[in-house]
């Protein structure tokens, strides 16, 4: 199944690892991610091509100054830069590790670029769901596109779904709250069941907490389609790692979504359950047992009975018919209580 397909059918699970700046300008880190989240099962690597002489200017201010080696925020753009080449080296890694490839545009010739390189489906950032120079070329591809709303109002993302529905585009929303990292009170899982009935489309998270917890939450409620920022480790540089989980916990994500899908389509009858385990409930059922060694001729009381393992054998709520009745032989604390025991 391709990931086109995936995206389409909301009972698969789809699990996007975003590198955002993760690679720190690195080619050779890129790649390594590629490897990475291939073998940590997700389904697509989504990475963000930045041209900054077509992107930004030299008025654009660092969110956070964090940088050691860039004067403004528009170096650091231009040494996120890829050639294009470059990027379609990355894509062809992606091909071979049967990992979908995509990357958000931030200008048109981004997008343009992109096209070259060839994406299966195209990713809106939160700050250009309502951006014309980026979705105007996106939409005339025909390919569908995967919209974030983290900084969007209701209105707001009235107005670009019913772009999008306008020139019959195929799209998903994803909730998102544009803060690095966003605090759990913030993550607004109670926003997805409202927006996927305003819109009638597959709905997701993309999430920004550092944390699973958010993406098991959503996955657990239905809203399979989540993305997540990937980092080899917590203790990297760069902006998005505080706001990332690590490659481990992407497999762990992974695995919880195919776990999750499982359980969904197997729902289990407890009457057929309990049946099918009929020698297990005897195994780990009681029986009546003396409390001690009782000899022939005892008279039992109901102090003399205990429940002991296995099931199978006298029940307790049958002990009444026993109290007061002699036993025919003697008895011992170690072995259950038989019929054949009482007179």
């Amino acid at each position: 199944m391709t990931f086109v397909e995936k995206l389409a059918d909301e009972q698969k699970a789809v699990i996007i690892g975003e590198i955002g700046q993760n690679h720190d300008g690195s080619l050779g880190l890129a790649h390594a991610y590629i490897d990475a989240l291939a073998d940590a099962g997700a389904d697509a690597i989504k990475f963000q091509t930045h041209i900054a002489a077509a992107e930004t200017t030299l008025d654009d201010q660092f969110r956070v100054k964090f940088s050691y080696q860039d004067e403004t925020r528009y170096d650091y753009w231009r040494r996120m830069e890829f050639t294009e080449p470059q990027w379609a080296e990355l894509k062809r890694h992606a091909d071979e590790r049967h990992i979908a490839f995509l990357s958000t545009p931030f200008s048109a010739a981004a997008v343009d670029l992109l096209k070259r390189t060839g994406v299966e489906a195209w990713k809106i950032g939160s700050g250009d769901t309502v951006e014309d120079t980026i979705l105007q070329p996106i939409l005339k591809t025909g390919k569908p596109l995967i919209v974030s709303s983290g900084m969007s109002s209701w209105s707001e993302l009235d107005a670009a779904v019913a772009r999008l529905t306008d020139a019959s585009a195929s799209f998903c929303l994803l909730q998102c709250t544009s803060k690095y990292p966003t605090p759990m009170t913030d993550v607004g899982i109670n926003v997805m069941p409202e927006m996927r009935e305003r819109y009638g489309c597959r709905v997701g998270l993309s999430d920004h907490s550092g944390s699973l917890s958010p993406s098991l939450s959503a996955i657990a409620r239905g809203y399979s389609l989540i993305e997540v920022h990937a980092t080899f480790d917590k203790r990297m540089f760069g902006p998005d790692v505080v706001a990332s989980l690590t490659i481990e916990d992407i497999a762990r994500l992974v695995r919880f979504a195919g776990d999750q899908r499982i359980m969904d389509a197997n729902p289990v009858d407890k009457d057929k359950m309990a049946n099918e385990l009929c020698q297990q409930k005897q195994l780990f059922g009681r029986s009546l047992a003396p409390v001690r060694d009782l000899p022939q001729g005892h008279v039992l009381t109901e102090g003399d009975l205990t429940l002991k393992k296995p099931g199978g054998g006298l029940p307790w709520s049958d002990r009444g018919e026993f109290i007061g009745r002699a036993l025919a032989r003697d008895v011992l604390t170690n072995r259950l209580l038989k019929i054949e025991d009482i007179t």
